[in-house]
């Protein structure tokens, strides 16, 4: 959990300037900020005004996937319509019923939108507004017979508005908060009754107007503190010629892989990393902002052995795998010796996409081998990373497991 709230804080720090989150926590929006680049898409900053409507303390928001807000009740369709906006990385506005901490549903206006790297295009964080609608939903009788506007036993609704969830499969492994009480047995059949669930209150023209200036105004913030670092963000992807930023599907999906790895693209000039996995980032001590851009020649040092990395760049040219032990450098200068394997990952159409390289460090056992040889570990590794752009490059997007 350290090393989580340790990228937690470079997902910011990285970025902007030291006075954003004071900034952030000025505005008078209800809204949370997630970064899809760190496993389990988590939340990694809650405005005051997000806690207080949601019941929930920082605490026990930052760091957890925002499915934690979800319920028996929460309409599958909007999920998935969540989740496609995520995978096209595109905003959406839609009504949506989440839970606060005490179990009480409420109707809310959810406002989804993408922030972008100015310099190469990627998506940096994706900011949800989320505005109670002060309009009563219709009532409609579900197949229990039960009204199913008669939320609790009171039949209270209480206004309020917290995150919507994207997607189910990247959750799973990040939400580590005990389930709520309300929730116990019900997680079983969740998407068979959240299917079910009618999207029953509409937000007026002026809430969604209200809405969206409230993501404006964000957008704005985050743009001017991501001025005085250097490392500018916008509301818009630029289009900058000689980039393919990974889309932000493949990133979580990737994120879902356990072992240390890197991912590098043939096609740009050096062949620069474009991914890190959290593994990768705690094996080296590198922050994930220091790693992206590089060759992965900058983990080499003077012990390291010429003839490993010939025997590296001859595997490239030929488009083969192959393994290699190599003396590498952590970020504190300290060595290890690194079992590193290299893969070539083809695309749909056979065409070699992208470069995937899987790190072990001598001695060192494999924590994300799950009992199998770490060989075999890494293997799967790489396998999964070719799961994941051949199904996306088919436009299959993540397995729903």
């Amino acid at each position: 959990m350290e090393s989580q709230l340790t990228l937690i804080d470079q997902s910011f720090n990285a970025r902007y300037s030291s006075r954003v989150r004071e900034a952030l926590d000025d505005l008078p929006n209800n809204f949370t900020i997630t970064d899809p680049y760190i496993s389990g898409h988590p939340i990694v900053f809650a405005s005051r005004g997000f806690l207080k409507m949601s019941g929930y303390s920082k605490d026990e928001v930052i760091g957890k996937n925002a499915r934690m807000f979800q319920g028996p009740r929460t309409s599958g369709k909007s999920v998935m319509e969540i989740r496609e906006a995520i995978r096209e990385e595109r905003t959406i506005q839609l009504s949506l019923l989440n839970y606060r901490k005490d179990g009480t549903p409420f109707w809310m206006l959810f406002h989804l939108s993408p922030v972008f790297s100015k310099e190469d295009g990627r998506v940096i964080h994706f900011v949800a507004v989320r505005l109670p609608i002060s309009r009563k939903p219709k009532a409609f009788t579900s197949g229990c017979g039960r009204n199913c506007c008669d939320f609790g036993e009171g039949g209270s609704r209480l206004p309020g508005t917290v995150f919507g969830s994207c997607r189910k499969e990247l959750c799973m492994d990040s939400v580590t908060h005990p389930v709520p009480l309300w929730a116990r047995g019900s997680l079983e059949n969740f998407n068979t009754r959240g299917s079910e669930a009618e999207e029953l209150c509409e937000a007026s023209d002026l809430e969604k107007e209200k809405a969206a200036a409230s993501i404006e105004s964000i957008l704005s913030l985050l743009t001017h503190y991501s001025e005085l670092t250097g490392k500018l963000v916008c509301g818009k992807r630029c289009n900058l010629s000689g980039t393919n930023p990974l889309g932000s599907s493949l990133i979580i999906s990737l994120g879902r892989i356990k072992q240390s790895f890197v991912l590098a693209d043939p096609l740009w000039h050096d062949m620069p990393i474009i991914y890190a996995s959290d593994a990768f980032l705690k094996l080296t001590g590198y922050a994930r902002h220091e790693v992206l851009g590089k060759n992965c020649r900058f983990l080499n040092g003077p012990g390291t052995d010429y003839e490993a990395i010939c025997q590296l760049r001859k595997s490239v040219l030929a488009e083969k795998a192959c393994t290699v032990r190599i003396l590498n450098y952590r970020k504190d200068g300290s060595s290890f010796w690194n079992h590193l394997h290299i893969s070539p990952v083809r695309n749909a159409s056979g065409k070699i996409a992208f470069y995937v390289g899987v790190q072990r460090e001598e001695g060192c056992k494999n924590e994300c081998g799950r009992g199998l040889d770490p060989e075999t570990g890494q293997l799967g590794a790489v396998g999964a990373v070719k799961v994941a752009v051949r199904g996306l490059s088919m436009g299959l997007g993540p397995s729903k497991s």
